[in-house]
């Protein structure tokens, strides 16, 4: 599988923008039983990475994130 790649700069705030987005993203790709490397591969992964990186307090790591919603699903 081929590394993701972006063709734009995403400011914060498109990033913030989309936010519900790449929650949603990676709820449909924890759904899909896909494992955690192949979802530190998407795109959405890598723009929640940023999110998080730039704006810690107000948005959890992506690891925190996908344990949260995989344990959600399956309960």
């Amino acid at each position: 599988m081929s590394q993701a790649t972006f063709t734009t700069a995403l400011t914060i705030g498109e990033l913030e923008a989309s936010y519900p987005l790449y929650c949603k993203a990676l709820r449909i790709l924890i759904r899909e039983e896909k494992t955690i490397k192949q979802i530190q591969r998407s795109v959405c992964w890598h723009r929640l990475e940023t999110l998080h990186h730039c704006l810690p307090r107000q948005y959890k790591d992506p690891n925190h994130l996908y344990f949260h919603l995989k344990r959600e699903l399956t309960a």
